[in-house]
């Protein structure tokens, strides 16, 4: 019989399942979550009182605030049970080995994604961008202001982008119905992106696959347009072979 699930959601809504038990409503407040988040994001290393300190309070940080951390992390610690918070000095989140968290999650999806797209191995490569995108299309630790917190935003819409380009690429490789899906893939990356030119392509590839041929060749012009205006510069060779493709089926 499997063990009750460890499941840690720092995207969107704070969720926090330990052994089948969702605790995040038992952590200590706002500075309870921030704590644990920090903590879980750095799970795979220790992290010192005052590394701690600093991402729970930053430049509110104050007299006294290595007794306040004590207290915070006794509650924590309370709140976590049977997972813990060990070291003293030097402290690390320890999980069940079995432990699921979000962000680990997505950056070994897109990891993934982006491989399994190199080697043409596109129903796979579909399932896990979509899995990195998911999560990284929703806020890291919403509702919640710190240096660290907006590194990781920046962080996962790296992720969300790489992403969306996996799950265009994959979805056009799969073809058939799942064109559509790249179509609105590669517009959402153009969005996100807008000098990414894989975005343009895969939007153009997508199109004329869908018999919108004119419509492709419009966002070629656009393209076009933006990077002279822009940089000075031609779209890439990789670009301008599929509008040479698509100038030739016009004919």
């Amino acid at each position: 019989m499997a063990d009750p699930p460890t499941r840690v959601q720092l995207c969107g809504a704070l969720a926090v399942e330990v052994c089948g038990r969702r605790v995040e409503a038992a952590l200590p407040g706002r500075q309870g979550r921030l704590l644990f988040a920090y903590l879980a994001v750095n799970r795979q290393r220790a992290v010192t009182r005052d590394e701690l300190a600093d991402a729970v309070w930053g430049e509110r940080l104050a007299a006294g605030a290595d007794q306040a951390l004590t207290v915070l992390l006794s509650k924590t610690r309370t709140a976590l049970r049977p997972a813990d918070v060990q070291g003293r000095g030097e402290l690390r989140l320890v999980l069940p080995a079995d432990a699921w968290v979000d962000v680990e999650a997505a950056l070994e999806a897109v990891h993934r994604a982006e491989s399994t797209v190199a080697q043409q191995r596109w129903h796979e490569a579909w399932g896990v961008a979509l899995g990195a995108r998911l999560v990284a299309s929703r806020q890291f630790l919403a509702g919640h202001d710190a240096a660290w917190v907006e590194a990781w935003r920046r962080r996962l819409a790296d992720v969300l982008v790489r992403a969306l380009e996996a799950y265009a690429a994959a979805s056009l490789g799969v073809g058939g119905t799942e064109l559509a899906a790249a179509e609105r893939a590669a517009r959402e990356l153009i969005e996100r992106a807008p000098f990414r030119e894989s975005g343009y392509r895969m939007l153009m590839e997508a199109q004329a696959a869908r018999g919108n041929v004119a419509e492709a060749l419009h966002v070629y012009e656009r393209l076009r347009v933006l990077l002279r205006e822009e940089l000075g510069v031609a779209p890439s060779p990789a670009v301008q072979a599929v509008h040479r493709r698509l100038l030739l089926g016009a004919d």
